[in-house]
């Protein structure tokens, strides 16, 4: 009798563990549809050249560059001049010409859809 009580938990011991599996990786299945991971890494690799350029920009280390937010899905809200017109109105301190890193961006995010956020109730 022992024998089968302990085949028993074993058996149940397998099934629960098969049942906690399955949430996971629907949970998974469900964030890669929302978020196509070609987009990540596309914004990802498009913030990365932000970051680099506005150090040549500036030629400082990232703590004495200026607070700069450049929001990327503002960008893309807007029409091509306004777009040219709001990074010019973020780097106005900058001493360099900016054109070519205003040129590079606009080229970047051209096609580049806009991530949906959440909006807080």
């Amino acid at each position: 009798m022992a024998a089968d009580s302990s085949a028993q938990c074993r058996v149940l011991f397998q099934t629960t563990d098969k049942a906690e599996e399955e949430p996971s990786q629907r949970k998974l299945g469900k964030l890669t549809v929302k978020y196509n991971r070609k987009d990540l890494q596309r914004r990802l690799d498009i913030e990365e050249w932000i970051d680099g350029q506005l150090h040549l920009l500036y030629d400082c280390e990232e703590e004495e560059i200026p607070e700069l937010e450049i929001d990327i899905d503002e960008l893309l809200e807007l029409s091509d001049q306004d777009q040219r017109s709001k990074l010019q109105d973020l780097l106005q301190e900058c001493c360099k010409p900016k054109e070519e890193f205003i040129n590079g961006l606009l080229y970047r995010i051209k096609g580049l859809r806009k991530m949906s956020i959440p909006q807080r109730k």
